[in-house]
């Protein structure tokens, strides 16, 4: 009697993946995300891309890859770095759930944009007069692909913890005078005695301070403590628009030094 052979197929069910929360997701983008995004991702300006209807599925691979560093930055202030600085503090749930949420909103009507947000756009930063007979010089910056040149300044506070090695404290301010720099008959900048570009008109100046409870109104994934950041006109007057997002973003991985990218220069003044 011949023996029939059986032939057994096994089928192995995978438990189904956990959906993803989209109302965590919103909960999440409407304290962080939405500050550069939007709450329903209809991004706040031109330079932000929109998030709202994309896939769900590109959404979390991008945040996985800013997360875990495969999407590298170019610069420290990319936009890329900010992004890394803020889906390093994700877990793979929000990022799913962020992601699921921003894939259920509606496309962004052309020209669309969002408000920003107010607890995090508003600076309390203002104006330090009179900083050039008070503050130290202590550091100048050129820029080739703006085409600007910087020249930086603290005041006696950060100075003094800088030198000693401390964390700046607060009461502590940095300064910055933004110019074009002079450019030859070529278009290109003239370099100076000193090899920095030579300064030409002044564009904006640019602060960083921090006062106790200044950071406080500020979701804590974006908070430098309580530092406040700020864009000046010409005219000494906070220019309009400016989204204190960005900065913060910006500034979160430097959190071993006092959220400044030139703690070193500061601590070299003379």
């Amino acid at each position: 009697m011949k023996k029939a052979l059986g032939l057994f197929i096994v089928l192995v069910v995978m438990p189904a993946a956990q959906a993803a929360d989209v109302a965590a997701g919103k909960a999440k983008v409407a304290t962080v995300c939405a500050a550069c995004h939007g709450a329903a991702g209809v991004s706040v300006s031109d330079a932000i891309p929109n998030l709202a209807a994309q896939r769900a599925g590109y959404l979390e691979a991008q945040l996985k890859a800013f997360k875990d560093g495969t999407r590298k930055a170019q610069s420290a202030t990319s936009p890329t770095a900010m992004m890394s600085a803020i889906a390093s503090q994700l877990s793979a749930e929000d990022i799913a759930n962020v992601a699921a949420y921003f894939a259920a909103q509606p496309g962004a009507a052309t020209g669309a944009k969002s408000t920003l947000l107010p607890n995090v756009a508003k600076s309390h930063v203002t104006f330090p007069e009179g900083y050039k007979e008070s503050f130290t010089k202590y550091h100048t910056i050129s820029f080739p692909a703006t085409k600007q040149v910087r020249y930086y300044y603290a005041n006696k506070a950060a100075v003094t913890a800088a030198k000693a090695g401390k964390p700046l404290p607060d009461g502590s301010v940095l300064f910055a005078e933004v110019y074009t720099a002079k450019l030859d008959a070529d278009g290109k900048p003239v370099i100076g005695g000193d090899g920095f570009f030579v300064a030409d008109k002044l564009v904006v100046y640019t602060a960083m301070a921090r006062k106790a409870g200044w950071g406080k109104d500020i979701p804590q994934m974006l908070r430098n403590e309580d530092w406040n950041y700020a864009v000046f006109t010409t005219d000494k007057q906070h220019r309009p628009g400016v989204n204190q997002a960005e900065c913060l973003a910006c500034h979160k991985p430097l959190d071993k030094v006092s959220y400044t990218f030139t703690l070193k220069q500061i601590a070299e003044a003379k």
